[in-house]
């Protein structure tokens, strides 16, 4: 039962990271953007909503309230910053987008302070499910997990059967075609940015009752998301999901049992020691691997 209970909480961690890394493969790998910024909009996200639930002691209404700041945030971003980046290196979209970091850290220190702010979940969401004989799992994880399938279904729908989608696909590698065509493709990449911040603040929403809502929350998973969209190949949305499930999975697993087996073969301490540090570099072992098989990603090119 254990191993069980681990496995689905590498899917919901997994499923978390695809929310975050699933806007920033639309915005790094169709708009060739590379947003270090994205990891803010996480984190505003997550604040927005702890602020409206401390206020109205709705989750619908936080929900909400961190949805519409992170998608504000990021329509703001875009217009104010990224748009002035699309033809420039990577190099100052990189400065550019590390300056906002900054930015936003500084602000949120100043309004909300250094510590940490514990989110409640829901009552209606705080029991467990008896899933199997021996096994209760916490209702919020569920929920987490088909949110996050329910959203990976409708981007996929999205990018791969609707004209926005098309567009979008297009846009990345014909834009003047594109453009000549009528459509507006300032206001189509405003767009793609919009979506890609809203992920990220839900992400952000339902990460803060799981862990805790601080200044500098969203540069510890931004890294993670990067390795994502590594791993499951620039621009590809079902690249990022399997991407996002294979890295949450081997996480989780690792720090579980890593201990375990290690004690089977050294000392007490030296196995904790050792599985403490391998457990760190597991998804980057991931990557070093995946990168050897298929260096562009598994599903490079894929929508």
């Amino acid at each position: 039962m254990i191993l069980v209970e681990q496995i689905l909480n590498g899917v919901q961690f997994g499923l978390t990271l695809f929310l975050m890394s699933a806007g920033l493969t639309l915005i790094f790998g169709i708009m060739g953007v590379i947003n270090l910024a994205h990891g803010s909009l996480y984190m505003i996200g997550a604040y927005a909503a702890a602020l409206v639930a401390a206020q109205a002691g709705s989750v619908w209404l936080a929900l909400g309230g961190g949805l519409v700041a992170a998608a504000a945030s990021g329509v703001l971003i875009e217009y104010a910053v990224v748009r002035r980046l699309y033809a420039r290196d990577h190099l100052d979209q990189v400065l550019a987008t590390f300056a906002l970091i900054l930015i936003v850290n500084q602000g949120a220190n100043m309004l909300f302070g250094r510590q940490p702010l514990f989110v409640a979940i829901p009552p209606a969401l705080s029991g467990s499910v008896r899933l199997l004989p021996g096994l209760d799992y916490p209702l919020y994880r569920l929920l987490v997990i088909a949110l996050g399938l329910a959203v990976a279904g409708g981007l996929f729908v999205l990018i791969s059967h609707t004209r926005v989608g098309m567009l979008v696909r297009a846009g990345a590698t014909h834009r003047q075609m594109v453009r000549a065509l009528g459509v507006n493709v300032a206001l189509l990449y405003t767009a793609v940015f919009g979506l890609g911040a809203l992920l990220a603040g839900l992400a952000g929403v339902i990460a803060g009752p799981i862990t805790s809502v601080q200044v500098g929350m969203g540069e510890q998973i931004l890294i993670l998301a990067f390795v994502v969209v590594v791993i499951g190949g620039l621009g590809s949305v079902r690249g990022a999901f399997f991407g996002a499930l294979a890295a949450g999975l081997v996480d989780t697993l690792a720090r579980a049992f890593l201990p375990m087996l290690l004690r089977q073969v050294m000392a007490g301490s030296n196995a904790d020691a050792l599985a403490s540090g391998l457990s760190a570099i597991s998804i980057y072992l991931l990557m070093a691997l995946v990168l050897l098989i298929r260096p562009q990603g598994l599903l490079a090119g894929q929508p």
